[in-house]
Order: structure tokens, then C-alpha cells, then sequence
């Protein structure tokens, strides 16, 4: 069947009969959005009118805060009788899946495959890293989907409880009556009554992506292929060992919203609630499993943003409901004790695994917004209201409206029209969010407390922190700053350890020691203004022949209660002074040096804007 290139998505009359008709989300022949007659309520307020029963704007929760994507798409009166409105936008989104459909590896293959098959909230459980196994035990947490048929199977296939298995095992989170009840329990309730992406489905009516040509056309054929399905003139390569699987009701099995990817990240972030010392991790594997629903080529990049949405707002909304209070806070205790009995009181080191930051960041980045089109835009990120609660256990130190600055402060660009749809869910950050603050914009005041356990005890911002503010360290806990920081307002240290572990991390402000420790790690460390030491500790370490561990644009001012207190990590001679802070000019003396490497010890040494230290063995 012949059909034009500029006639978007048009079918035969009889390739349409017997469809169900779309709801009407907004006036189609103005192409443009109806505007709700009032201001909706929050999300998190009215989540629970996320039923197939509502399918518009105004009636659904759900489809208001996923309604951006009435930008660049107008739902028809049937499945294939839909508008496109930005052409550009809606191409790209397409052709990333010919793109990545008709390049994926055998490998890639079978893994979505597994993905497509398995429980969401049994392959999210991979994002726990080194605790993956142990959980797996105390949940029992089983699937039947381990490995990808060599080809297209003579039936569809269903996850299932192995044969074997010991009793109590169960699909997806586990079991609610194990060791880990609690924790599967609050997954199984964040996925809960009214979880489902379907009424986003069927309220926008947007087409699977092998059913679209590379153009963004439906081109029915009208013929079907050899397991019985309609053959559409489509460049997209469904994943092979899943053909089976596919919908023969096209008026229900919409591509807007991902299921899967609305599943998966829910699970990960009920997960990352009760397991927080993974947080990031869990949220990269997200990412990463919903990638597989574009590998697959049942889903598009907007379907995949668009369930990615929908579960960040439905997991927030769940978690932040007060019925829901007392189980996420058992699910949290009774995660961090389970986990410290297998593997010790510090869980924060233990859940670490081999995959760094960076690999993560390099897994995240280019999935959240597929480089699809974006327009030029100024639009302010107002925080949706109660998504504060997705950082409640991952930066717990933080109240409710700090967490809220950083999620504010480290959200996603403006000018995707998906994610700067209603509340602006599709901007938080929560990968970025994991690392602390990304700007300062007023003085940030942050107490941790050495005698508290995980995040709350110590933690690490490892944004390039910016802004006119400043940072106040307070609580004997300790705070690691790793970013390329350029915040202005400068940096005091009253209590507890602040540590320096890059050359710029105190940002371009002066610095303040009136108490407490400042730690340089960083080989060389630079403030920009002035340094004040007037009490505590500066704790350097110096190498031979190396440069001052702390150097200051400006004056140095030294209190008579200041100690520095010097490490040697590598033994040598040192035959010269050893420089240890450099400035425009330094007042005062420190009262004394304490060398924590043993059989050295010390001589401070002025030397006009210079102090270094004359090093012996004792």
C-alpha cells in the first residue's frame, strides 16, 4: 500500500475497523492542548486517580504530568489516526530505534530478551551490587528467566518459579514473610493499585515503534508474517526471540508510556530506599535495564522518558504517603541490619562494587533525553511537590527543604518538551542528586554526626558545586568535597571533618577554620580569597620535592589555638624544608605540629609568605 510520506499515520479504512476510540485529551482541530479549567492538584495529592477509569488530563494524575508530550503529538480518534506536531522531534525518536535495532549485537539481543521477560523487580536487584546475592537469599527472590532462546519460541513465554526452588521462593522483590519481608514488601507497594502505566497508554494512543517506518508512518500491509501478526512496512527489527510477545491489539498496546521502564524504576528507587548505600547504582541500573525496551524495539526513547517519569513521580508519591510511613522506615532498618550482619557494621564501604562514578555517569548521561530535539528554553525548574522524599534516606542528614535545593540544583536542562511537561518530573536529576548540591545559592549550613551510621556519619559531594553562597560545616561527622567547585561565599569549618579531595573544592570564597578539621587529600589544594585559621586542625600530608599542599591567593591568618598536623605517605629523606602552605602573606604561627607517620618529626620553618617544615626521623 502506497502511502505519502507527508500523510502521518493513515491506514486504510478497513486496516482501522473495529478500533476502540481514543479518548480525547485535547481539541484536535486546533492542535493544541485544552487547558484545565483550574489548577490540578499535586501529583503526590492525587496519584491514586491513576485508573483506567480516567484517561484525560483533568480526571488523571498520570496523564496530566506525562501531558508534554501533547507538544509534539495530538492522539487521534483510533490508535493510527494520531497527529504528529513536531515532526523533527518524533523522527529522531523513531529512527534511534531503526538506528539501534538494526546495530545490536547477538549479546544485546538475548539480554533484552531476559529483561523483557523477567520480573522488573527481580532484575533491579542487580543494581545492589555485592549485596545482590545476600538479598536474593534473605528475600528469596527466584526467576525463571535466565537466558535467551536461540530463536523466536514456538509459544510466549512467562516468568515462573523454577523447579527446585526452595520453599517460599518467589518472582519478583522476594518473599513478604522473609528475612527481607519488609523491603519486599515496600517494593510490592510502591508497584502497587495504582502503579500502572496503562491508562497512559491508551489515553495517548501512540504506536508501538514496529509499527512506524523510519518516517513515523504506520503502514499496514495487510498481510500478516508466519506466527500470525500484522505486517506493518516497518525499519524497526524487533528482537527475534521476542516476536511472540508482541500485542495483536494495536488499540491497547500503546508505546507511551514503557511499562517495563515505569516497573523498573520504581523497583530500583524502593530499592535505593531501603538500601540508600546503593542509591546511584540502583538509579544506573535503571537506566540501563530500560535501555533494553529500545534494544528490543518495542519501545521508542520518548516511551522510555515517559515511563522513567511516570515511576519517579508514582515512587515519591507512595513513599511520601503517610499510610506508607511506618513500612518504608521498617524496610530501611530492617535493609542496613540485615546487610550489616553480612557484611559488617560499615555498610557504605561494603556496598561498594567495581564500577566507578564515572562509569555510571557515562551509562546515564546520553539516556536522559536521547539527544532527541530540544528548543531554546528558560523555563524555571520549580521541584514538584513532595519528590524531596525520593533523598530522605540518601542524604539524611539534609531536611526536607535542603534535599529539596539539591534536587533543584542539579536538575536537567529545560527545552524537552516530554520533561518539561506539568510538575516538571522528567527534570529531577536523581543520578546527579546522589552527589549532593550543585549549586549554592544561599549559605548551606549541613550537620553530620560521627556517631551515627552510614551517609548520616560521612558522605561525599562529588558535584562541581557553584553559586553565590557559601558552606558552613557543622557536627562531628565527616563531608568530602571532590567537585571542580567555583561556589563564591566561602567556606567555614566549625566542627566535625570537612576534607579537600581536589584542587578547587573549596570554591573561590575565603576560608574559615574556627573548629574541627580541615583535611587536604588533594596533592595541591587552592583558595582563591583568604584563609582564617583561627582554631582547629589543618591536616596536610607533604611529599619530597613537592608542591605546598595548600595554597591562598590572599592573606593567611593563623590563630594561637590552630594545630597542623602533617602525614608522610611516602618515607624518604628531607634534606630541605618541605613546603607546607604558601600565601600572599601569612600572620600568626600554629601552636604546634603533630606528625601522624611514625619516626618523623617536625620543626616549623617561616619563610617570608611561606611555612614548610624542616622533617627529621626521630
Amino acid at each position: 500500500m502506497n502511502v505519502s510520506r507527508r500523510s502521518i499515520l493513515r491506514v486504510s479504512a478497513a486496516g482501522a475497523a473495529g478500533l476502540v476510540a481514543a479518548p480525547t485529551l485535547f481539541d484536535n482541530t486546533a492542535s493544541a492542548a485544552v487547558a484545565p479549567a483550574a489548577a490540578a492538584a499535586a501529583f503526590v495529592d492525587s496519584y491514586k486517580t491513576n485508573t483506567t477509569a480516567n484517561l484525560t488530563v483533568e480526571s488523571n494524575a498520570a496523564v496530566r504530568i506525562l501531558s508534554g508530550f501533547q507538544k509534539v503529538w495530538s492522539t487521534g480518534t483510533a490508535w493510527n489516526t494520531g497527529t504528529v506536531l513536531d515532526e523533527a522531534f518524533l523522527r529522531a525518536n523513531v529512527r534511534y530505534v531503526v538506528k539501534t535495532t538494526r546495530n545490536r549485537t547477538a549479546a544485546e539481543a538475548a539480554r533484552s530478551f531476559v529483561v523483557d521477560r523477567q520480573h522488573q523487580s527481580y532484575s533491579v536487584i542487580a543494581g545492589l551490587g555485592p549485596l545482590a546475592d545476600a538479598y536474593k537469599a534473605g528475600a528469596q527472590a527466584v526467576t525463571g528467566i535466565t537466558a535467551a532462546p536461540a530463536t523466536t519460541p514456538a509459544t510466549t513465554i512467562s516468568d515462573a518459579v523454577p523447579a527446585g526452588s526452595p520453599a517460599g521462593s518467589t518472582l519478583g522483590a522476594g518473599n513478604p514473610t522473609s528475612a527481607l519481608g519488609k523491603v519486599v514488601t515496600l517494593v510490592n507497594t510502591v508497584r502497587g493499585n495504582w502503579s500502572s502505566g496503562n491508562p497512559s497508554k491508551f489515553a495517548y494512543q501512540y504506536p508501538r515503534p514496529w509499527r512506524m517506518t523510519e518516517d513515523s508512518e504506520v503502514v499496514d500491509t495487510g498481510v500478516v508474517d508466519e506466527f500470525g501478526y500484522p505486517v506493518y512496512d516497518s525499519d524497526v527489527v524487533v528482537t527475534p526471540q521476542l516476536l511472540r510477545q508482541r500485542s495483536t491489539n494495536p488499540a491497547e498496546d500503546g508505546g507511551y508510556v514503557s511499562g517495563h521502564t515505569n516497573a523498573l524504576y520504581m523497583a530500583a528507587l524502593a530499592f535505593a530506599y531501603a538500601v540508600p548505600e546503593r542509591f546511584q547504582e540502583l538509579v544506573t541500573t535503571a537506566y540501563d535495564l530500560a535501555h533494553t525496551r529500545i534494544v528490543t524495539g518495542m519501545h521508542s526513547p520518548a516511551d522510555v522518558i515517559g515511563g522513567r517519569i511516570l515511576g519517579t513521580a508514582l515512587t515519591a508519591a507512595i513513599l511520601g504517603d503517610p499510610a506508607n510511613a511506618t513500612l518504608k522506615a521498617e524496610a530501611r532498618a530492617q535493609a542496613l541490619a540485615y546487610f550489616q550482619a553480612q557484611t559488617g557494621p560499615d555498610l557504605t564501604v561494603a556496598a561498594r562494587s567495581g564500577a566507578d562514578r564515572d562509569a555510571n555517569a557515562a551509562i546515564v548521561k546520553p539516556k536522559q533525553t536521547y539527544g532527541l530535539p530540544a528548543r531554546r528554553s528558560n523555563l524555571r525548574f520549580e521541584v514538584p511537590t513532595g519528590a524531596e522524599v525520593l533523598l530522605e534516606t540518601r542524604l539524611p542528614y539534609l531536611d526536607a527543604a535542603q534535599r529539596r535545593e539539591v534536587l533543584r540544583t542539579t536538575c536537567l536542562a529545560a527545552g524537552n518538551p516530554i520533561l518539561d511537561g506539568p510538575e516538571q518530573w522528567g527534570r529531577i536529576n536523581l543520578f546527579a542528586a546522589a552527589d549532593g548540591y550543585g549549586a549554592f545559592d544561599s549559605t548551606v549550613a549541613v550537620t553530620l554526626d560521627a556517631s551515627a551510621t552510614g551517609f548520616a556519619a560521612a558522605d561525599s559531594w562529588r558535584n562541581d558545586i557553584d553559586g553565590c553562597g557559601g558552606l558552613v560545616k557543622l557536627g562531628t561527622g565527616t563531608l568530602t568535597l571532590t567537585g571542580d567547585n567555583g561556589y563564591r561565599g566561602g567556606t567555614t569549618i566549625a566542627q566535625g571533618t570537612l576534607v579537600a579531595a581536589q584542587k578547587k573544592a573549596l570554591g573561590d570564597g575565603d576560608v574559615t577554620l574556627s573548629g574541627g578539621t580541615l583535611r587536604l587529600t588533594a596533592p595541591k589544594v587552592h583558595v582563591n580569597g583568604s584563609a582564617r585559621l583561627s582554631s582547629g586542625t589543618l591536616a596536610v600530608s607533604v611529599r619530597p620535592h613537592g608542591a605546598p599542599p595548600l595554597t591562598v591567593g590572599d592573606d593567611v591568618t593563623i590563630g594561637a589555638n590552630t594545630v597542623l598536623e602533617v602525614s608522610i605517605p611516602q618515607p624518604d629523606r628531607y634534606d630541605s624544608p618541605v613546603p607546607v602552605l604558601k600565601a600572599r602573606r601569612v600572620r600568626g604561627r600554629f601552636a604546634r605540629v603533630v606528625v601522624t607517620t611514625p619516626g618523623y618529626r617536625a620543626t616549623l620553618v617561616h619563610q617570608g609568605d611561606t611555612i614548610a617544615l624542616r622533617l627529621r626521623r626521630a
